[in-house]
């Protein structure tokens, strides 16, 4: 399953944890469609294949349009994406990749803009959670679509 160390084997307890996260986030009042955003954008900064592959089958199962998927990456030029969308993806992108100065406020305004108080701490907890599962993941080097029958992503019919 995978070519170097095996999280899931070594440290069960701490990997469910981040996986009891992760299904909080998914009882949150968080949108599913800019969870699955935030998820996908995340994995392709952090050149997390696995995560890239599961990210995008979860969306797809949860019915998001596969030139939306595409344009993930071209978000800023792209037209798809809602106001509210891009003000998720700018944050994804600021805390995946933190400058030396932080967030700065003009895209703290454009966030709560979109996002209330609680939205905006839920949307960073996803942004860092996704963080953690493609560290993890990146070093372990886990085929993508390993555990696609596990986790019922196989029913996205992606090949």
């Amino acid at each position: 399953m995978t070519s170097r160390v095996n999280h899931f084997k070594n440290i069960p307890a701490l990997v469910k944890t981040l996986g009891d996260a992760t299904a909080a986030l998914g009882k949150s009042s968080l949108d599913t469609t800019i969870k699955h955003l935030v998820d996908l954008r995340a994995s392709q900064l952090n050149q997390c294949a696995f995560c890239v592959d599961m990210h995008v089958k979860e969306a797809k199962l949860h019915g998001e349009r596969e030139l939306r998927l595409h344009h993930v990456a071209i978000w800023r030029e792209s037209p798809l994406f809602t106001a509210k969308e891009k003000a998720a993806l700018a944050l994804t992108e600021a805390l995946t990749r933190l400058g030396d100065h932080g967030i700065d406020e003009a895209l703290y305004n454009e966030v709560r803009a979109h996002f209330s108080e609680v939205e905006t701490s839920e949307l960073t907890f996803c942004i860092a959670v996704i963080n953690t599962w493609n560290r993890l993941m990146v070093l372990s080097q886990m085929t993508p679509g390993a555990l696609d029958s596990a986790y019922g992503l196989d029913r996205a019919d992606l090949r």
